[in-house]
């Protein structure tokens, strides 16, 4: 049962204002963009685009590094990372669509760093629930949101992309 839908439109657009400025601030010219299947390649996608940026855009897999794998198995739907150029040295633009323990982080970024040593990483995320299990924060986040135990956020799309709150399936 679905909850409440969120205005994913007003986040990115404030994600977009910060990260132009963040990138203008700090002179990174020509990062490469990275989206975490599923739901942080669609956004990277649409930040991609909706920024400009030349560098071809990356998606990448975590299920191999997730710290829970050999409880909750393989994913079914595990696609293959696709870097299109080598992270060495480079400024990473790592895209995710909600954080919460941070434990998806993590698992990014041991997949990222078996493709090389960027120069940096910028973690971009369209929700923070705030209920970190692991010491990761995000350096743009388009909102924060405080939900109850018993509930999730998904986001849906690629279009339109919408963000729901769910009751947490009793199975």
């Amino acid at each position: 049962m679905i909850s409440s839908t969120l205005n994913t439109s007003a986040l990115l657009d404030k994600m977009k204002q910060e990260l132009t400025d963040l990138l203008a601030k700090n002179n990174k010219t020509d990062p490469l963009m990275i989206g975490i299947h599923t739901g942080g390649a669609w956004l990277a996608q649409k930040l991609h685009q909706d920024l400009g940026i030349k560098s071809p855009l990356g998606t990448l897999d975590i299920s191999f590094h997730r710290d829970d794998f050999d409880q909750a198995g393989l994913n079914p739907k595990v696609q293959p990372s696709n870097l299109p150029c080598t992270t060495e040295g480079r400024h990473i633009l790592l895209v995710d669509d909600v954080i919460m323990s941070g434990r998806t982080i993590r698992a990014a970024l041991n997949e990222l760093f078996d493709y090389g040593r960027p120069a940096s990483v910028t973690l971009i995320t369209l929700l923070d629930l705030q209920q970190r299990e692991l010491p990761i924060q995000a350096d743009i986040i388009g909102g924060n949101l405080v939900i109850n135990p018993d509930q999730i956020v998904k986001l849906t799309g690629p279009e339109p992309l919408a963000l729901e709150i769910r009751n947490r399936s009793k199975d």
